[in-house]
């Protein structure tokens, strides 16, 4: 899958949007699993997701893995939104209500704190009614020197 499932017209500056789309393009798990990036910020993202027969669990309803992935992908975009590397340290998921197949999942991670190569996130995943499905906690770290578009990194972090 292209990276056209990015929002671009939703992005507010050209550095989030371009790390958004690298990261994007090489995310072929994100991609699988048909999320749209709809907002892109520095320290800040929106990403969509509807639920589909094949993410449902033995019970009938969203796999918690899934949930937990598209809170993961929308943290990882907004960590690394600043072009300077990060990857997760830590993160920490509550479910809060089931997700059904149909269900649109909008997750918005949004930065609660940065320090020196220390981030805090916090992740709110809604469906198409509003209601909170899981909020996740999630801690960054910084790699000094090291930065999303200028090094051609391939999982060798």
């Amino acid at each position: 899958m292209p990276s056209d499932k990015l929002d671009k017209s939703c992005f507010s500056d050209s550095l989030s949007a371009k790390v958004a789309t690298l990261m994007f393009r090489k995310d072929l798990l994100s991609q699988s699993l048909n999320m749209v990036i709809t907002t892109a910020k520095a320290g800040f993202t929106v990403v969509e997701m509807e639920v589909n027969a094949k993410m449902l669990n033995g019970f009938g309803i969203c796999h918690g893995g899934v949930i937990t992935t598209l809170a993961d992908s929308a943290f990882a975009f907004a960590c690394n939104s600043r072009n300077e590397l990060s990857v997760a340290s830590s993160v920490s998921i509550e479910f809060l209500n089931s997700a059904a197949k149909g269900d649109v999942l909008v997750a918005t991670a949004e930065e609660v704190m940065l320090k020196s190569r220390l981030g805090l996130y916090e992740v709110r995943v809604v469906n198409q009614r509003s209601e909170m499905v899981a909020l996740a906690t999630c801690r960054s770290y910084k790699l000094q020197g090291r930065h999303v578009i200028d090094d051609d990194y391939r999982g060798d972090i």
